[in-house]
């Protein structure tokens, strides 16, 4: 295993019913759920982790030019400008006054 190899994880199954334990190393991967996938280093530590709830998730070997960005699904929620907290915010407090001008 070379120094620069990556790994994706892709959690497929939910934690219900797991150990807690189970759950956090679930956490501590970064994975949020059925279907969300992470890349992480190839190191022991985390292929350890990775072997405690292996029959939660699937694990593919990618190159460090494939993993330089992330996986466009586990970017696509922070990289998205529109469904940001701050993009909703700012969008509330513009057409609440509108709102409240009109006469009834």
């Amino acid at each position: 295993m070379s120094a620069e190899a990556r790994l994706l994880v892709r959690q497929q199954k939910g934690v219900a019913g797991r150990p807690w334990t189970q759950r956090l190393v679930l956490k501590g991967l970064g994975l949020r759920g059925p279907g969300s996938e992470v890349v992480v280093a190839n190191d022991r530590a985390i292929r350890g982790m990775i072997r405690k709830v292996l029959h939660l998730v699937t694990v593919e070997e990618v190159g460090a030019a494939n993993a330089v960005g992330g996986t466009p699904a586990a970017k696509a929620p922070a990289g998205d400008g529109s469904k940001s907290a701050g993009a909703k915010g700012s969008g509330s407090k513009a057409s609440a006054p509108a709102a409240k001008k009109v006469k009834s």
